[in-house]
């Protein structure tokens, strides 16, 4: 476990923010994740890296749970505070030259779109399409770093985003070809959900891939 002085704490809404810390010698592939915790505590916490692969430091997204240990530490971090990273982890890897077909779908509820924002960090001219599940615009997490025409936000609490409603119920009005690489990442009975909806639309299984957040 490497110690990491924190570089930037960022809010993004009431409750979510991105703590940038010093990435040291943390060589990682976009969609693995880190463990984190505040200097010296016992309670760590998994993030997925929000960063891209060739950034010169790290970024986690992190939403602050009521009673949570870690992530109530870490809203109060100020740059020059130290916090303790270890990893990378994770077999959610992502390498667009090992798919023969050219076409990615990201599907996300929450904080879950943290480790597309490092796929399109690390790779900003890929062909994909990200489809955003929140209940409330300001949690459209840093939505400014895709292109406008590749993003849906999909708002359940209020009719403000692209799309009202969840992400299940504006993927079964959508068209997606059978070789589209699919990956899903957030709470599991999203990704139970959106595995069958594309089952029902013919992209095979080993097009799938997910990540489970909550």
């Amino acid at each position: 476990m490497k110690k990491h002085k924190v570089i930037e704490v960022r809010n993004l809404s009431a409750s979510t923010f991105v703590v940038r810390f010093e990435r040291k010698e943390i060589d990682f592939q976009t969609g693995q994740f880190v463990m984190v915790g505040t200097k010296g505590a016992v309670d760590r916490r998994e993030y997925s890296i929000y960063s891209g692969e060739t950034d010169n430091f790290l970024e986690i997204l992190v939403r602050k749970v009521e009673g949570g240990k870690v992530s109530a530490k870490l809203k109060k971090l100020k740059p020059g505070d130290t916090v303790d990273a270890d990893g990378p982890f994770g077999f959610f890897k992502f390498d667009p030259t090992t798919f023969q077909s050219q076409k990615f779908l990201f599907v996300a509820t929450g904080t879950g779109i943290s480790p597309f924002h490092s796929f399109v960090k690390s790779y900003p001219d890929l062909n994909y399409q990200l489809i955003h599940g929140v209940r409330f615009v300001e949690e459209a997490y840093d939505h400014a770093d895709y292109a406008k025409e590749k993003v849906t936000l999909c708002t359940s609490g209020e009719p403000k985003g692209d799309f009202t409603g969840r992400v299940t119920d504006h993927l079964r009005e959508l068209e997606i070809d059978a070789d589209t690489n699919c990956f899903l990442c957030g709470n599991s009975e999203m990704i139970y959900e959106v595995f069958d909806i594309l089952g029902e639309k013919g992209v095979p299984t080993s097009n799938i891939y997910s990540e489970v957040y909550f």
